[in-house]
């Protein structure tokens, strides 16, 4: 059927009262004839730390694998030694991009003019710092002294041609003195500065509600990583496990998601797990 023959039949069973009601997943814009397709992952990445193993022993060779998958975005947390340069040149060469990368804070203090240069050269728009020492979270005055500090790293990389981002483990939503340490770093934060990667396997392990936080904060969220839990909190593959993937992703637009990173902590088999996390969130509509 021609697209002029479909809008031409939906009209007229709408005038006459019998439009059917659209399937789960699409939907009638008001007024109008249009239909809007399910949403699906266009480019599914991985956060590398899943195959680190693998890539201490053949950093070139793993890279190749994860492409072959299919990943077309990945996401660094260490190089093992390898210059910018060489790792731009096997990204281009495996068709493969790197929106971002995990730095720690430490090295963001004593050098992020290193940290930048770097991340530039390798093609990334995002610095992560992804773990705090306890000292550092451990009072609400260390939290604000933190939250305080992610703006001046955000305002040092903003002018370096990069954007910062903090991701969360659990105890982000553990109480401290009465208050959440994701809210008092999402309140005291400026969002042109500092946005959120959320990791999804841990808020909810922590007993956060990834909903409640893209309603309260949306658009501060382009990056997540996508980690699958059983009924008792084991990590698993994607699909494997009891999170509402379907559910989340349908308010990705409200929490401004760009980039969604497959990662396991601590995989049994590193590449046929990617593998499967890989295939269930291909097939994913929302």
């Amino acid at each position: 059927m021609q697209r002029r023959d479909f809008v031409s039949l939906s009209s007229a069973a709408l005038a006459a009262g019998f439009l059917p009601r659209p399937l789960s997943g699409t939907s009638w814009v008001a007024g109008r004839e249009s239909w809007q397709a399910p949403s699906r992952i266009s480019a599914i990445g991985l956060q590398l730390y899943t195959v680190r193993d693998l890539l201490k022993s053949d950093f070139a060779g793993t890279i190749a694998q994860v492409a072959r998958i299919g990943y077309r975005e990945v996401e660094f947390a260490g190089y093992f030694g390898k210059p910018a340069p060489e790792v731009r040149k096997i990204l281009d060469a495996n068709g493969l991009v790197s929106p971002s990368s995990h730095v720690a804070i430490e090295d963001l203090e004593k050098d992020p003019n290193a940290i930048f240069d770097y991340a530039r050269t390798v093609g990334q728009e995002w610095v992560v710092v992804a773990w705090l020492d306890e000292d550092r979270r451990n009072t609400v005055a260390a939290l604000q002294r933190v939250a305080d500090e992610f703006n001046t790293i955000g305002e040092k990389a903003k002018a370096a041609g990069l954007r910062f981002a903090y991701h969360n483990h659990n105890p982000e939503f553990t109480p401290v003195e009465g208050q959440l340490p994701y809210d008092i770093f999402l309140s005291r934060t400026d969002p042109a500065l500092v946005q959120f990667e959320m990791d999804l396997y841990w808020i909810v392990n922590g007993g956060g509600d990834p909903l409640k936080y893209f309603a309260e904060y949306p658009g501060r969220f382009p990056m997540v990583h996508v980690k699958d839990m059983t009924k008792d909190r084991t990590m698993v593959d994607v699909g494997q496990g009891s999170i509402d993937w379907k559910g989340i992703f349908a308010h990705s637009k409200q929490a401004g998601i760009e980039h969604y990173f497959v990662e396991h902590d601590d995989p049994p088999t590193p590449m046929a797990d990617i593998k499967v996390s890989f295939k269930y969130l291909r097939g994913l509509r929302f």
